[in-house]
């Protein structure tokens, strides 16, 4: 098993295995407008200080992160926007071994946090929570549908 930095030269390795991911269930987006896809992995790992990684089994990309890193008055840390793992894969244990090489990685490069928000019922949730991720009591998130 391998960790490896990914950059736009693996966009499209990174969108199919996102999209077959997340167009599963529980997630089940619509991600069949390829312009938008492809603007958003674009935004994701096409940016100074974007950090993509993929966690490679056997040559076949596994598990996926890509987030950037934020320089923060406590430190660097790693702004985690999306995690996954193949859908086939979920429950075997990659998600805890990339998770760990993921934060030995980002150790090694002066890292001191990792940042992600989740949806309090989706499996995520209880992944990070087992992986001694903490939830952050008082902290919000809030949107507006601009269209309405």
């Amino acid at each position: 098993m391998e960790l490896i930095e990914l950059s736009l030269n693996d966009k499209q390795l990174i969108k199919d295995m996102f999209v077959r991911v997340f167009a599963s269930p529980p997630w089940n987006d619509d991600w069949s407008d390829e312009k938008q896809l492809d603007a958003y992995i674009t935004d994701l790992i096409g940016n100074p200080n974007s950090l993509a990684l993929g966690y490679f089994e056997d040559g076949v990309l596994t598990a996926l992160s890509m987030g950037w890193i934020k320089h923060w008055y406590k430190g660097t840390e790693y702004y985690l926007d999306e995690f996954c793992v193949l859908t086939e894969k979920q429950g075997t244990g990659i998600g805890t071994r990339f998770m760990e090489g993921l934060e030995k990685y980002l150790l090694s490069k002066g890292s001191v946090q990792i940042f992600l928000q989740t949806g309090a019922d989706m499996p995520a949730y209880s992944f990070y929570l087992k992986r001694g991720f903490a939830e952050l009591k008082g902290h919000v998130s809030f949107a507006k549908d601009l269209r309405q």
